[in-house]
């Protein structure tokens, strides 16, 4: 089973609100997930995110791939990430 963390459409129309979760890479994008470890709100001014550091580096040890995008809000809350960008 391949694990990725990538992020969860919450919110209403035109108010988008992000969770970040760990889910397998073959379930729907809105589907079922294993864990949520942090949030992503783009409508405030800078963008808000939140993520829980620990819980993000056991996935990270534990072989998850991070998607594009989900690799760039942990750069920028500064968390390291050791694996390589397909």
């Amino acid at each position: 089973m391949a694990v990725k963390m990538r992020l969860t459409r919450q919110g209403g129309k035109k108010k988008p609100f992000y969770r970040i979760v760990v889910a397998d890479s073959e379930a729907p994008r809105d589907g079922a997930f294993i864990e949520t470890v942090g949030t992503y709100n783009p409508m405030v001014n800078p963008p808000k995110v939140d993520i829980n550091s620990e819980r993000v580096s056991f996935w990270l040890g534990r072989g998850a791939t991070p998607t594009d995008t989900v690799r760039e809000l942990l750069k920028r809350a500064g968390i390291k990430d050791n694996t390589k960008a397909a």
